[in-house]
Parts: C-alpha cells; structure tokens; sequence
C-alpha cells in the first residue's frame, strides 16, 4: 500500500469524527469505547501532535497511522446498531461544527494552561 492510498484512507476515516462524537454520547455505547473514542477525538482535535509534522517523515505518522488506527478500533468498539444510528444522525446534524469549534478552543485552553503550569512553576 503506497503513501497516497495510505492518505485516502486516512481521509476516509477522519470523516467518521462526527460519527465518534454522536457514538460517545449515545447511551447504548459501552465505556471502553468512549473511553477510546474521547481519547482519539481529543488528540484528533489537539493541535499539539505526539510526533511534530516538521519532523521529516515521522512526523504523518501520527496523521497516517495513529488517528487513523485509533478511529478503526473505536468503530470496531461501537455495537453495529448504535454504529448506524450514528451515521443516520450524522447526516441530519448542522451544529456539530459549532460545537467542534468550542472542543478545539477547550483543548487549545487545556494546553494553554499545562504550558502555563510548566514554564511557571517548574522554573
């Protein structure tokens, strides 16, 4: 598998964020999945990456394989009716922007503030 069928796949599992985010707050989903599905939406969203993509070559690691692999095991996670229940509600959502801006500014805020602990307060 070549680096541009790697990067379609990629693309086609990044759409499935808004899916993720209606799984996490259904009810029918078990705890290990929006455990996993918080963890990936929030680093998905995090503007701050594991390995930083001016890194040469390592750095779409985390955006070819790691978003992507951590998207595959949280559907894997989400039973198959709440999985589609999901996706049908995906398509009728027009909010979920807004309230992705509003994720984004809270984890950049989060961010914020650990880098605010640590220059402060370490030295």
């Amino acid at each position: 598998m070549g680096i541009a069928a790697l990067k379609t796949k990629a693309r086609e599992l990044k759409k499935n964020i808004v899916v993720l985010y209606l799984a996490f707050k259904h009810p029918k989903t078990p705890l290990l999945a929006k455990i996993v599905i918080g963890i990936v939406v929030s680093y998905a969203l995090s503007p701050i990456d594991l390995i930083p993509d001016f890194v040469p070559v390592l750095g779409y690691i985390d955006d070819l394989i790691l978003i992507p692999a951590g998207i595959a095991i949280a559907i894997k996670l989400i039973p198959a009716e709440v999985l589609m229940e999901c996706r049908e509600r995906q398509n009728s959502l027009s909010g979920i922007k807004k309230n992705g801006v509003y994720a984004a500014i809270l984890i950049v805020l989060i961010w914020l503030f650990i880098l605010y602990l640590f220059l402060f307060h370490c030295f």
